[in-house]
């Protein structure tokens, strides 16, 4: 999920909470795109006309449920992916800060990548299941729910099999970092200006392109991962995908010879669609959630907007903040305007 600008008017809990809430509510309403994605990169007999008979391939064969089959698994992951995330992140750049507190950018990238990975690493069982449970026919369904998805492949395939296909999620953050890297070097030329001046919204687009050209560049190694993840001896069709492999490279391999180079970015055209209204809705839902939670701080006057607190300084923490409130009706200073 991407990042969004970290305010230190909010608590730990109220970050961790709008962060959460964002991510539900975009992921929710992008899904049906993520499950044509998925079932194009799997291999599914829906996606074989193209973008828009997949959706109705899915409707007359599924019925509208089926658009958000594995969301369930998708959302939870949210939750344990970003608490690992963020601690293991803050404690990576407190080991390679100097004494004067400061860290390098590259040991900083690095940290990121790190602390992702383990994120990823915590949280893939979850990721099968959204790709099992996405792959199946859910009107002649194999898994039944999260818990049961997980439960059953951990009996009948073993523990291994919750991890196939983990090494792409490492392999493909190589390009997708240098996409990344790319569009974030060559933005003050896109913009002819400093990027401290940008606007919410030249920042906003610069999230949509720096998304879909690290997306695109990655976007076979995670065709190879869901096809690895969706595949079992023990399921109808071989789980639904389109080519049959005995590992990574031969994935590789089988996808290129029998489905030509191109097949490699199947669904890239709903993964591109999605990158707007995702992004959108992700940074227009914290915002949200945010102003409520800087109105109940005391920061801003309404939740509705953002117009400043009269005499309140913007710069202390939540619970500075609530010291300073607690010390002023101690003191008692009478009906004259007090300063925070």
């Amino acid at each position: 999920m991407a990042s969004v600008k970290k305010d230190d008017r909010l608590t730990s809990s109220q970050s961790f909470m709008c962060v959460g809430f964002a991510g539900f509510f975009s992921k929710t309403f992008t899904s049906p795109l993520e499950v044509v994605k998925i079932k194009s990169q799997v291999g599914t007999f829906h996606c074989k006309r193209g973008f828009l008979q997949s959706f109705l391939l899915i409707y007359q064969n599924e019925g509208l449920r089926g658009f958000w089959k594995g969301n369930l698994a998708s959302c939870l992951r949210l939750i344990p992916y970003t608490a690992v995330h963020l601690t293991t992140y803050k404690k990576l750049v407190h080991l390679h800060m100097d004494e004067l507190g400061f860290i390098s950018q590259w040991r900083a990238i690095l940290a990121g990548g790190l602390a992702g990975a383990v994120a990823a690493l915590t949280t893939y069982p979850l990721e099968v299941a959204e790709t099992r449970l996405i792959a199946q026919n859910c009107r002649q369904p194999v898994y039944m729910g999260v818990v049961h998805t997980i439960s059953k492949i951990y009996r009948n395939e073993g523990l291994l099999a919750l991890y196939r296909g983990f090494s792409l999620t490492l392999l493909g953050a190589i390009p997708f970092s240098i996409g990344c890297y790319a569009v974030h070097m060559n933005l003050d030329k896109l913009w002819q200006e400093p990027s401290f001046r940008f606007t919410p919204l030249q920042n906003f687009i610069n999230g949509c392109l720096a998304a879909g050209v690290a997306q695109t560049l990655s976007y076979p190694f995670e065709t190879v991962k869901r096809k690895m993840q969706a595949q079992s001896a023990r399921l109808p069709h071989l789980g639904g995908v389109d080519v049959h492999f005995t590992g990574m490279m031969d994935c590789f391999i089988q996808v290129v010879k029998n489905k030509g180079v191109l097949s490699l970015w199947n669904g890239l055209t709903a993964n591109t669609i999605k990158v707007v209204p995702y992004f959108g809705l992700l940074f227009t839902c914290f915002e949200m959630c945010k102003q409520v939670s800087l109105y109940r701080n005391g920061y801003i006057v309404s939740p509705l907007s953002y117009k400043l607190t009269p005499g309140v300084d913007q710069s202390l923490g939540p619970s500075e903040l609530e010291e300073a409130k607690r010390y002023l009706k101690n003191r008692n200073f009478g009906s004259g305007e007090s300063s925070l």
